[in-house]
């Protein structure tokens, strides 16, 4: 069953109604879920893994926008808007379930149990609310900061910010979502391993030192 924040206050007997009438999709590594340009009409709520949506830079590199875990949901425009279009392109990161839930099926739910709304409410609240936090912080955060908070974000999504973390992302992914370059994820991350705050390996970042990376990660630093 799904977990997470999104779902918490929804009664269990509408969140099985919910399960009931999602198709459930499996997705091996790398899998693409759908691209950007594709008609929109399906809510993915995911149950199991990570999922990264990109998209493409004007200069033809592929950027990662943002990553979704367990609990949290892919797609919630499509149950908005029947002439939608997908703005990204959605691959899985590992292998991973979702629960699709097509518009018509999650209208019909939401006019029968207006509960099931609160869920979508809650989900385009936190679409506003962070896009809000990136774009004051792209304003007054220096990108070594955005770098540290993108680091402690994903090490949150990958195992709740313990020493131990792994975090199976690329610095090309981390910047992408740190709106920066990858040459200066990557000269960040060598300064915290010098720091003895990650370990680094190849297409992955252990995190040893969740505490200093927060203390380093404080401040609105310069512009």
């Amino acid at each position: 069953m799904l977990g997470g924040d999104l779902f918490r206050d929804l009664p269990e007997a509408e969140l099985r109604r919910l399960v009931a009438v999602a198709t459930r999709r499996r997705f091996a590594r790398g899998e693409i879920v759908f691209h950007r340009g594709d008609p929109a009409d399906t809510l993915h709520l995911i149950l199991r893994g990570h999922f990264a949506a990109r998209v493409e830079s004007a200069v033809g590199d592929t950027v990662t926008v943002s990553v979704h875990g367990p609990g949290d949901a892919f797609g919630e425009l499509a149950v908005l808007d029947s002439e939608q279009r997908r703005s990204t392109t959605v691959a899985a990161l590992e292998p991973g379930e979702t629960y699709a839930v097509h518009r018509d099926e999650f209208t019909a739910l939401r006019n029968a149990y207006p509960s099931i709304n609160e869920v979508l409410v809650r989900l385009l609240a936190a679409r506003v609310r962070r896009t809000s936090e990136l774009y004051v912080e792209s304003l007054f955060s220096d990108a070594e900061r955005r770098v540290i908070r993108r680091l402690l974000e994903l090490a949150s999504l990958y195992g709740g910010a313990r020493p131990g973390t792994v975090i199976p992302l690329s610095q090309n992914e981390i910047a992408g979502l740190a709106a920066t370059s990858r040459a200066t994820v990557n000269r960040v991350l060598r300064n915290e391993a010098r720091q003895g705050a990650v370990e680094l390996q190849r297409g992955r970042t252990t995190i040893l030192d969740p505490q200093a990376l927060a203390r380093r990660a404080g401040g609105p630093g310069r512009t």
